[in-house]
C-alpha cells in the first residue's frame, strides 16, 4: 500500500527521516537522545519497514528469540498490510517463536503516550528509511539495514520460500553480530554494522 503523500503532515506529528544522519547523533553531545534507560529493564529495539508484514516481523521474532531477555523487540509499519506474511509466520514457527504475538501494524502505534520507551530504532527497508518517522518519545537512535523484500519475489513456491529463507538467514547474521556488541556501544555498533556488511556482503534481492 503506497500513500502518495508520505510526507503528509495529515499523518500526525514527524520528525526525522527514519535513518537520516540527523536521527543518528552523538550521545556524548546530545546525552538525552538514546542515553535515559532504567538498566532493570531489556533494551528496546523497533524494527520498521513499509508493510509490516515480512523483514521487519523476522528481525522482531529474531531478536526475542536470540537476545534472551536481554532485548525487547517490536516491529511496525509506516503504511502497514493489516497481516502478516504466511512464509513469515512459518519461519517463526519453526524458530520456536509464538506466532500469537505477530500482527502488522502502524508504527504511530509506538508515538503514542503509553507506547513502550524506545532505544533504537532499525528500518530494514529502504522505503521506511527514506520517510519522515514519528516523534518517538525518549528521542531513541536509528540504523538502516537494509535487506530485499521477500514477499516481492515472483516464481514457483520454491522460489518464494528460498527467497524468505535467504532474506531470514540474512537478519538472523546480523543481529547474532549485533548481540556480540559491548552493550554501551550498541546504537552506534548497529550503524557500523549495515556499512561493514553492505561493502563486505552486498544482499541483492533473491533470483
Amino acid at each position: 500500500m503506497n500513500d502518495p503523500d508520505p510526507h503528509n503532515p495529515a499523518r500526525g506529528d514527524r520528525g526525522d527521516d527514519c535513518a537520516s544522519s540527523d536521527a543518528v547523533p552523538d550521545p556524548v553531545r546530545d546525552p538525552g537522545r538514546g542515553a535515559a534507560r532504567d538498566p532493570g529493564r531489556p533494551y528496546h529495539v523497533l524494527f520498521l519497514c513499509t508493510g509490516n508484514s515480512a523483514r521487519s516481523i523476522l528481525a522482531e521474532a529474531l531478536l526475542n528469540t536470540l537476545g534472551q531477555g536481554r532485548f525487547q523487540a517490536f516491529s511496525a509499519g509506516s503504511y502497514p498490510v493489516g497481516r502478516v506474511h504466511p512464509l513469515a509466520i512459518e519461519l517463526c514457527q519453526a524458530m520456536g517463536y509464538d506466532t500469537a504475538r505477530l500482527r502488522s501494524k502502524s508504527w504511530d502505534e509506538f508515538a503514542t503516550p503509553g507506547a513502550p520507551p524506545l532505544d533504537l530504532i532499525i528500518t530494514v527497508c529502504d522505503n521506511a528509511a527514506g520517510e519522515v518517522c514519528p516523534l518517538w518519545p525518549g528521542r531513541p537512535l536509528a540504523a538502516h539495514w537494509g535487506f530485499p523484500d521477500p514477499a516481492a519475489v515472483q516464481g514457483s513456491e520454491a522460489e518464494r520460500r528460498q527467497a524468505f529463507a535467504s532474506v531470514c538467514n540474512a537478519i538472523h547474521h546480523r543481529i547474532e553480530t549485533f548481540l556480540s556488541l559491548p552493550h554501551a556501544a550498541l546504537a552506534h555498533g548497529a550503524l557500523e554494522i549495515e556499512d561493514r556488511e553492505r561493502t563486505a556482503h552486498p544482499l541483492t534481492a533473491p533470483p
